[in-house]
C-alpha cells in the first residue's frame, strides 16, 4: 500500500530504493492470508465467486491485498487521459500485481482510478494526484485518544470513511451519499476493503505526530490548523537518524517494513495470535471507527521514545527522528507489527463472515 506514489517521487531522496508501502505488499499479503484461513465456508464461497471471475482464477486475499497500491500505476497525462505506467527503474513495484496483469484488470484499475481521481482534491506536492490516493490513511494527532471525525486528520475521504464504504457495498447498500467514493461493485469494494484493513493497522497510518519550528508537539485541534511548511505528512517527512549516516529512510517507511521471518503468508505465531482477537462489537457499520481508535492507541507506543529536531539544509526531508534507545524501540516496534498483522487478518476475517454469515 503505497501512502501515495506521487510524494515518492516528490520526496526523491528522502527513501531507499524500497517505496513507502503500508505494511508493503509483503504485509498485505500476510493480512490477507490470514483472513483466508480463518473465513468461514459461506464468505470463502462469496470471495471466491467475487474475486474470481472472467480471466482471473485462484485469487484469494492473500493475492489480492495489494491491489489498490497496483492502481497507484494508474497517471492522467496532460490531455486527460489515464494510462497504467509501470515503472521501468522498479519492476520490483509490480511483482505483487502480476495476478491483475491482464487487458481487464487493467483497465479496472485504470477506471477505478479515474472514477475516484477528482472527487477530491489531493495536492501533495502541488500537483492533483487523485483522491483514491487519500483513502488510505488518516493522520490524527497523537494527543487524541479516540477516533472522531471533528478532530485534525480525518476527512469524509479518509480510510476510515472509505472502510464503510466498501462494507455498505459488500452489504448490497448504495455507498453513503456523504461519502465521495465510486465502488462500481462489489468487486471493487472487495478488492479495496482487504487492502485498506492492513493500512488501518500500521500505526502511522492513523496516528500522527505535528510539530512546531522547534520540534516540540503541538496541537492541530487546539490551533485548528495544520502548518504545511512543519507538517510531518504522517511520518514520511522525518529521517531516521540511526539510517542517516549511510542513507536516507524515513520514519513511516520504518513502520511500513515488517519483521523479515515472516515472509509474505501466515506463520503459526501469527495465527495463533489472530485466533485470540477479542470480537468487535456492535454492529459492522461500526467497526472501521473502533478499530481506527484501537489502531491511534498502539501509534502512541509508535512515537514513544522519540524525539524531533528540524533537519539542516540542504537536506530535503524536514524532520530528524532521534531515540531514547534504539534497541529498545526496534524491539518494541517488532512486537507492535506482529501484533498489528494478526488483528487486521482476524478483522477481515470477522468482518466477511458476519457480511455472509454461514449456517
Amino acid at each position: 500500500m503505497l501512502r501515495i506514489v506521487a510524494m515518492l517521487t516528490a520526496l526523491a531522496g528522502l527513501l531507499n530504493a524500497t517505496p513507502a508501502l503500508a505494511w508493503g505488499s509483503q504485509g498485505h499479503r500476510v493480512t490477507g492470508a490470514i483472513a483466508d484461513q480463518l473465513l468461514k465456508p459461506a464468505a470463502k464461497e462469496q470471495v471466491k465467486q467475487i474475486l474470481n471471475d472472467f480471466d482471473l482464477t485462484g485469487i484469494d486475499l492473500r493475492k489480492a491485498a495489494p491491489w489498490p497500491d497496483c492502481v497507484k500505476a494508474v497517471v492522467r497525462h496532460d490531455d486527460g487521459r489515464f494510462h497504467y505506467e509501470v515503472d521501468p527503474d522498479h519492476l520490483e513495484f509490480e511483482v505483487p500485481c502480476t495476478p491483475f496483469n491482464s487487458a481487464r484488470e487493467r483497465a479496472r484499475m485504470v477506471d477505478y482510478a479515474k472514477r475516484n481521481w477528482d472527487t477530491c482534491s489531493y495536492t501533495p506536492d502541488g500537483f492533483e494526484r487523485g483522491c483514491h490516493n487519500t483513502f488510505h490513511f488518516a493522520d490524527i494527532a497523537i494527543q487524541r485518544s479516540t477516533f472522531d471525525r471533528h478532530f485534525q486528520g480525518t476527512n469524509p475521504h479518509d480510510i476510515v470513511a472509505a472502510m464503510s464504504a466498501c462494507i455498505a457495498v459488500l452489504q448490497g447498500k448504495p455507498v453513503p451519499p456523504t461519502f465521495p467514493f465510486s465502488l462500481k461493485d462489489k468487486k471493487d469494494a472487495l478488492l479495496l476493503l482487504a487492502h485498506l484493513m492492513g493500512d488501518l493497522h500500521q500505526p502511522l497510518h492513523v496516528g500522527s505526530v505535528y510539530l512546531g519550528g522547534n520540534g516540540k508537539l503541538v496541537d492541530p485541534d487546539i490551533d485548528h490548523k495544520v502548518d504545511p511548511d512543519t507538517d510531518t505528512i504522517g511520518g514520511n517527512a522525518i529521517q531516521d537518524s540511526v539510517a542517516a549516516p549511510f542513507q536516507t529512510i524515513n520514519l513511516h517507511h520504518n513502520w511500513d517494513d515488517i519483521p523479515g521471518d515472516i515472509g509474505d503468508g501466515a506463520t503459526s505465531e501469527l495465527m495463533d495470535a489472530a485466533k485470540s482477537v477479542p470480537p468487535s462489537q456492535g454492529a459492522p457499520e461500526s467497526w472501521p471507527v473502533a478499530w481506527a481508535t484501537d489502531t491511534l492507541l498502539v501509534a502512541h507506543d509508535a512515537f514513544k521514545g522519540l524525539s524531533f529536531k528540524p533537519t539542516p539544509p540542504p537536506a530535503k526531508i524536514k524532520w530528524t527522528a532521534t531515540y531514547d534507545n534504539h534497541a529498545d524501540y526496534l524491539q518494541a516496534s517488532d512486537a507492535i507489527k506482529r501484533k498489528q498483522l494478526a488483528k487486521g487478518g482476524a478483522r477481515l476475517a470477522e468482518l466477511l463472515n458476519t457480511i455472509w454469515p454461514s449456517p
